[in-house]
């Protein structure tokens, strides 16, 4: 149609034809079209995966770094001056249990040992050679009977001794797990003895998997009645301190003053510092690694697009000018491949999150982790496929679109 000034009006396109005509075109080569969208699959499952192992990974990291350090607090027992070893001591073994009184603890325990019970010759019951005893240098130490929970240990073999062994003072011990190791004690059924200082102490159990102060898992532990009668081990010197999750600040303050009511200055108190920044850091920079890594397989899918789309055009270069010489618009061709590139981005992205979610999914249950899944990341991963699309197809588009009807007709098929 001719309007005024002799300018020829463009049929207007409803935007549903323009989309009925690029999926048209997309579904016209099934195989190329699955094969171009292959690229964005793999692009977007490769972020999502990246991002969404590099978050469950992560937060795993954070869990057990809250768990065993922002819950841990430590109050340190200074020894006797000179002159003030008949006073009594600073703490009294009883004075674990006001701490336990407090709110937020989860476990407390005493521990004392010294300069002279870090090396002690310590021998088993297993005869190597006629009058002679095998034997190794281990820490000995005295500890009350909440120690396991204080220091997240189980018992692998036996028992620890309770509040009636400590009570009658009995000549037993408990030995780290690889203290047992060391002197050839795997079980404690028949009740083997160890040798020490000259004096013999049956071990009724081993203490394993411990995760905080490790140092114990070489030690033997004996009860402080037994170990202030037998060894002169009598006072504290460390009391550990296990707290549920945020708890650790308000208890480092109060512990001290439920150990040594009016000589709580004297006590030095070790607890975790504000790990919120920290922790936001490690997310961040983990995240930020694994990010680039999807960016970096994003981009080959939108080369590869790109590519396809610039062929297609090549290869259609009739059908343009078909198109042109009807009276379609420029924008209209390059409305038209552009769709269709950003169809094919769409349907990867769509594709590749169900792929990623999966695989993330799988890769945390094998784990017997949680799976930790931004819903941004979900929703916004085929608009992130769609957006490669739009920009893969835009110098094919512009190329289609400047294509003249006569030099587009003329050109062979």
């Amino acid at each position: 149609m001719t309007g005024r000034k002799g300018l020829v009006e463009r049929p207007w396109m409803d935007p549903r034809d323009l989309w009925t005509e690029a999926l048209a075109g997309v579904l016209a080569r099934p195989v190329r079209s699955a094969l171009t969208t292959l690229g964005t699959v793999l692009g977007i499952t490769t972020l999502v995966i990246t991002i969404g192992v590099a978050s469950t990974a992560g937060n795993q990291i954070v869990g057990r770094f809250d768990a065993l350090t922002a819950t841990s607090v430590t109050v340190t027992v200074p020894a006797p001056l000179p002159g003030e070893e008949d006073a009594g001591p600073l703490v009294p073994w009883s004075g674990t249990d006001a701490v336990g009184r407090l709110a937020g603890v989860v476990a407390v325990a005493a521990l004392a040992d010294s300069d002279a019970t870090d090396s002690v010759l310590v021998r088993s019951n297993d005869v190597t050679a006629p009058g002679d005893m095998s034997g190794q240098t281990l820490a000995v130490l005295a500890a009350s009977a909440g120690l396991p929970a204080a220091v997240h240990g189980t018992m692998t073999a036996g028992r620890f001794y309770d509040a009636g062994d400590i009570a009658r003072r009995d000549h037993v011990v408990v030995l780290g797990d690889q203290a047992a190791k060391l002197l050839g004690i795997k079980r404690v059924e028949d009740a083997p003895a160890v040798f020490f200082k000259g004096q013999s102490y049956t071990v009724i159990g081993i203490l394993g998997g411990i995760r905080r102060e490790q140092r114990l898992s070489t030690a033997v532990l004996v009860p402080p009645t037994t170990a202030a009668d037998r060894i002169g081990l009598t006072d504290i010197t460390r009391v550990l301190v296990d707290t549920v999750l945020g708890a650790a600040k308000q208890v480092a303050r109060q512990a001290p003053i439920a150990l040594a009511p009016g000589h709580q200055d004297s006590l030095s108190v070790e607890a975790p510092p504000d790990l919120s920044k920290a922790r936001a850091g490690v997310q961040n920079d983990t995240n930020s690694l694994f990010l680039v890594l999807g960016l970096v397989s994003l981009v080959v899918g939108a080369i590869g697009i790109a590519n396809v789309t610039l062929v297609t055009v090549m290869e259609r270069v009739g059908e343009i000018g078909l198109r042109r010489s009807l009276g379609a618009s420029r924008r209209q061709v390059a409305g038209q491949f552009l769709l269709e590139s950003t169809t094919i981005g769409l349907l990867g992205g769509v594709v590749g999150a169900a792929l990623g979610i999966a695989v993330v999914v799988c890769v945390a249950v094998f784990k017997e982790w949680t799976p930790v899944l931004d819903l941004r990341l979900a929703l916004g991963a085929p608009l992130a496929g769609a957006l490669v699309g739009l920009l893969a197809g835009l110098y094919p588009s512009l190329r289609a679109a400047r294509m003249e009807p006569v030099d587009a007709l003329r050109a062979p098929s």
